[in-house]
């Protein structure tokens, strides 16, 4: 079960994305039988809020810094039990497919940002978060897409900056293998410019 802000977003979470599974069709080899992920046609993908602020160091990121990359953006929180049992796969979704144009962008909803940067440094988690106790960024999405009350959520944003795919609740290497994979190139490095001066982010 996910970290919840509120006692009844759990269950809304899970009622809104099994609402909105009927409409669109799959892209790639998702199980129809998980309830918690969501993936969009390529025609009915929505343009992606550009996301930008401070990551947990202190540097400026804007999501538009990594187009023509796939861009996987989690939600998290240090006090978040889903999100800590997350990390260490996000952290080797990141070395797994760099190399071939993928980037992790946590959005980090700890009030305190010291908080949110050790749990980054304890976890070696080697991709960047932007620091966003507000859940601001979030509220940028597209309604119905998924619920920002709750804790961890993963958007997936193809090359050209749409909204591929979404997930509700931890995510592992292996469930995201099947929906990051169609979006990715066979071999080589996917365009896409990093942040200058940022040493956690994959080139």
């Amino acid at each position: 079960m996910t970290k919840t802000r509120r006692p009844y977003a759990a269950a809304a979470a899970i009622c809104a994305v099994l609402a909105g599974c009927s409409t669109p069709a799959p892209i790639g080899d998702t199980s129809p039988s998980d309830p918690l992920t969501r993936t969009l046609k390529e025609g009915e993908r929505p343009a992606a809020p550009d996301f930008s602020g401070t990551t947990l160091e202190g540097r400026t990121v804007h999501l538009s810094d990594y187009r023509g990359k796939v861009v996987v953006v989690n939600a998290w929180a240090s006090w978040c039990g889903p999100c800590r049992a997350e990390a260490p796969e996000l952290a080797k979704i990141q070395r797994a497919w760099a190399g071939r144009g993928l980037q992790v962008l946590g959005l980090d909803n700890d009030h305190s940002r010291a908080d949110g940067l050790a749990f980054q440094k304890d976890r070696r988690l080697g991709y960047p978060s932007l620091h966003d106790p507000s859940g601001r960024q979030a509220l940028r999405l597209p309604r119905g897409l998924v619920n920002t009350q709750s804790l961890p959520f993963t958007i997936v944003i193809d090359p050209a900056g749409k909204i591929a795919a979404t997930r509700m609740g931890a995510v592992t290497q292996t469930t995201m293998e099947k929906i990051v994979t169609p979006l990715l190139p066979t071999t080589g490095k996917k365009p896409g410019r990093s942040p200058a001066g940022d040493p956690s982010i994959s080139r």
